[in-house]
């Protein structure tokens, strides 16, 4: 027996009513055709000696048609994430079940990186002389280093950051010197944290969906997290540890506001706190933050979450690293390099290319039906209990798009907005049962078909 949930998520029939499954792929197609312009448009340009400075625009890769030791069990976890996948999600039992996704998307991630094999795709990958464990051996005192961290942000003098640690407020080098301080130094340790804190995703989308919404939909969206895309990037760079911080950090907050429990919202609200000090954009997860607020159903208890967040900023501030400053000094810093050459005319819709890769293009049918919904939300003042199945994505367009305009973000972001990306997942429970296995193996052939014919930058 078929049953429609209330709000947004439309049974099969109902679904073959109302919209004709032609739009989806129409709105699939589209996504494609935006990637295929941007790689025709940096084709092109470059001809025409204008480069737009990826190496396989708009992709930050190199054409490599390859296979690794993680290919065979990449295509297997995929097979059997599609096959499998939506009917264990449907029955089996909340917490066993959020342990069996974790597992599943750290073996999906990993097995993505080890295509490149071990030494290139996971123990090398953050031990360049432009990534964060560059300068870990140079930090032998942490309050010094928090205290002068601001006077080598900018480049052309003897003691400046390499490129990522000069990019970031210090919380992210700091998580680098900790896995060093507790004995577990060097790339492979560094590329191990980042798949396990990256497929926090897997478990704190869905969650989070369900605490906002129910357990049907997240049920739904639970596949679609663990097939992300993004675990391209995911595994190994720290953007995709940035991405599970900060989705830690929205699922403790949901918890806090619609349990009216004052330590999850504290908890949620220090995670998040952390992430701003991690990243300078994650400041634009505020508009999920926003959304989780919204739909919550004991909105008073958000103030914990600013009791949370207090002392990880007085902390820093207190060590000497004043944020506002670090962040005016990086802008500087950005122009110092490549940046100042990136053409804004062509990475302002490039970008939203590469949130194709990354997202996968069932993103696109997400964010049309995801638009849909909230629309007839609005204009029905009916949001629904599943409101969390467009309010969260259209929040994460809302950072991506702020983050886009901004200038700041002109390619790379196929990991550098993978904290956003993620969230695009939540909105799986509005694609029509009949057609999931479909899309997850879409996305999955997304994944596959970057990580065999490219070598990525990350």
């Amino acid at each position: 027996m078929s049953v429609r949930l209330p709000g947004a998520v439309p049974s099969p029939s109902t679904e073959r009513g109302r919209r004709p499954p032609r739009a989806d792929l129409i709105a699939a197609a589209a996504a494609l055709g935006l990637f295929a312009a941007a790689a025709v448009t940096g084709g092109v340009l470059y001809a025409l000696g204008r480069p737009v400075y990826a190496s396989a625009a708009p992709l930050s890769a190199h054409w490599l048609p390859h296979v690794g030791p993680g290919t065979p069990a990449a295509l297997l976890l995929a097979a059997l994430v599609c096959w499998r996948g939506p009917a264990l999600a449907a029955r089996l039992p909340w917490r066993p079940l959020l342990a069996l996704s974790y597992a599943t998307a750290v073996a999906w991630t990993l097995s993505l990186a080890l295509v490149d094999g071990w030494r290139r795709g996971v123990a090398g990958r953050l031990t360049t002389v432009h990534e964060y464990l560059h300068e870990v051996p140079g930090v032998t005192d942490v309050p010094a280093m928090l205290g002068e961290f601001t006077t080598r942000i900018l480049d052309f003098q003897p003691d400046s950051w390499t490129t990522h640690v000069s990019g970031h407020p210090p919380g992210a080098l700091l998580v680098f010197v900790w896995l060093d301080r507790a004995g577990l130094g060097g790339g492979g340790w560094a590329g191990v944290l980042c798949i396990l804190a990256g497929a926090l995703v897997a478990v704190a989308v869905p969650h989070t969906v369900r605490l906002l919404g129910s357990g049907a939909a997240a049920r739904a969206v639970l596949p679609f997290a663990v097939l992300f895309p993004g675990a391209v990037w995911s595994g190994v760079s720290a953007d995709g540890l940035f991405a599970g911080v900060t989705a830690t950090g929205v699922a403790l907050l949901a918890h806090g506001v619609t349990r009216g429990r004052a330590v999850g919202a504290v908890a949620g609200g220090a995670v998040l706190a952390f992430g701003c000090y991690l990243s300078y954009g994650l400041v634009l997860m505020a508009p999920v933050a926003l959304a989780v607020v919204l739909a919550g159903r004991h909105r008073p208890t958000v103030g914990w979450a600013f009791a949370g967040a207090a002392p990880v900023v007085a902390g820093f501030t207190a060590a000497g690293f004043w944020w506002p400053t670090g962040y005016h000094l990086v802008v500087e810093r950005y122009y110092q390099g490549i940046a100042a050459d990136r053409a804004y005319g062509y990475w302002v819709w490039a970008n939203l290319a590469l949130v194709v890769a990354a997202a996968g293009p069932a993103a696109a049918v997400l964010l049309r039906r995801v638009v849909l919904a909230g629309w007839r939300a609005v204009a029905l003042r009916r949001p629904g209990a599943e409101r969390a199945t467009w309010l969260l994505p259209l929040a994460a367009m809302a950072a991506i798009v702020a983050a886009d305009l901004s200038g700041y973000s002109k390619a790379e972001v196929e990991r550098i907005w993978l904290p956003f990306t993620a969230w695009l997942m939540a909105g799986a429970a509005l694609i029509p049962p009949a057609a999931r296995r479909t899309w997850l193996a879409v996305q999955a052939g997304a994944a596959l078909t970057v990580n065999h014919l490219l070598l990525t930058s990350w």
